[in-house]
């Protein structure tokens, strides 16, 4: 087998995608609240739950999250992709978002900040730590209570026979996951 460099190594990043992607929502600094899909999104520990969440220099959300401590990860089903795409492409600081989209928000659980009632899980979380990188910062956020729909979530993590969390591609484009494998036992 043979392997061709990229061309740009800044691009290294597209041989991780696709990625789920989760609704990032905030309270802003106006007391407004704010949506920004990611899906530069990973777990980072079990014990204690932490999970990490990589925003842009130039987001609004990062403004937002710095502000207030705490978000929502909204993860969105397949037919959110839409929705996820136009949410990403305004800023929350030009755009009341929550309006302009018509997201039916839900309180919280254990945040302040409300979560987003149509999607398929949820994680809230605290931020614990902030780490500047390059154009972004990534925060680590405690992670204080998880949901997900009834019926969606097993052993395995999503029923993909029922759903399957979006997953972002690259701009316009968005996958779904296939089919569950199981490696043999040893």
């Amino acid at each position: 087998m043979s392997f061709e460099e990229l061309r740009d190594l800044e691009e290294f990043y597209h041989m991780l995608h696709p990625r789920p992607v989760a609704v990032v929502i905030t309270r802003c600094p106006n007391g407004r609240v704010n949506a920004m899909p990611a899906s530069w999104v990973t777990p980072v520990s079990d014990e204690p739950p932490v999970v990490g969440v990589a925003i842009g220099s130039q987001a609004y959300t990062q403004e937002c999250l710095e502000c207030c401590g705490e978000a929502t990860l909204n993860i969105p089903g397949p037919e959110h992709a839409d929705l996820v795409y136009a949410l990403g492409t305004v800023s929350g600081r030009d755009v009341d978002k929550v309006r302009e989209f018509g997201l039916r928000l839900v309180g919280g659980r254990r945040v302040s900040v409300p979560a987003w009632q149509d999607a398929i899980g949820v994680i809230e979380g605290r931020v614990r730590q902030v780490v500047g990188v390059g154009e972004v910062k990534f925060f680590l956020l405690d992670v204080v209570a998880a949901y997900a729909r009834r019926g969606l979530m097993g052993r395995w993590g999503w029923d993909t026979s029922r759903t399957s969390p979006l997953m972002h591609g690259w701009g316009r484009a968005f996958y779904l996951v296939g089919r569950r494998v199981f490696a043999k036992k040893r």
